[in-house]
């Protein structure tokens, strides 16, 4: 059973890449970000982006650096299907996903402000902000020394593969396509 991790920076396309793995390939998708969503409301806070952090480094420091994608692991094994994890966001996440037989993690990056632009489009309820404070989200995500924390620098170094996602979705597609016809060599 194939499980893609997928990492990367704000706006760079993990939804793009989970869209193609699961409506053309037949992937089954377990979203960290809709995990999360749900531990928040039922928390009763506000669903935005620092709800998010704090809840996800509550989860990880009351349990394991890897709490939640170990959950959504054990639930892609009920079904035994290939499958996305989107999105990883600590090393601790990927040293236990490694464990398993299968296991191939995926980054992507993209151009810091056609990020914004895409982020601003997609207007999600953690996406409403100005760029500055997506810079300063970014930041605060990309590099910490507490496991639990968000370290998004240190995932992308681990990656398998790396796509750079400044063009068309059609070209992503193709950097894809590729991606998968290595994985299948392997």
């Amino acid at each position: 059973m194939i499980v893609i991790g997928i990492t990367g920076t704000l706006g760079a396309g993990k939804g793009t890449i989970v869209d193609y793995l699961v409506n053309k390939k037949g992937f089954r998708h377990y979203s960290v970000r809709a995990f999360l969503i749900e531990a928040i409301k039922s928390r009763g806070l506000e669903v935005n982006r620092d709800s998010m952090t704090m809840v996800a480094n509550e989860l990880r420091a009351s349990y394991t650096p890897s709490y939640i994608t170990d959950c959504l692991f054990e639930e892609a094994m009920k079904r035994a299907e290939a499958c996305i994890i989107e999105s990883i966001r600590t090393p601790g996440e990927i040293a236990s996903l490694r464990r398993n037989p299968g296991f191939i993690l995926l980054a992507v990056d993209a151009d810091r402000q056609l990020r914004f632009e895409r982020i601003t489009r997609r207007m999600s309820e953690t996406d409403s902000v100005d760029f500055e404070t997506f810079v300063a989200n970014e930041a605060r995500e990309m590099h910490a020394t507490d496991p639990n924390h968000q370290n998004l620098a240190a995932c992308i170094k681990q990656a398998d593969f790396v796509l750079m996602n400044n063009g068309t979705v059609p070209e992503l597609e193709a950097q894809m396509e590729q991606i998968l016809n290595k994985i299948n060599h392997l």
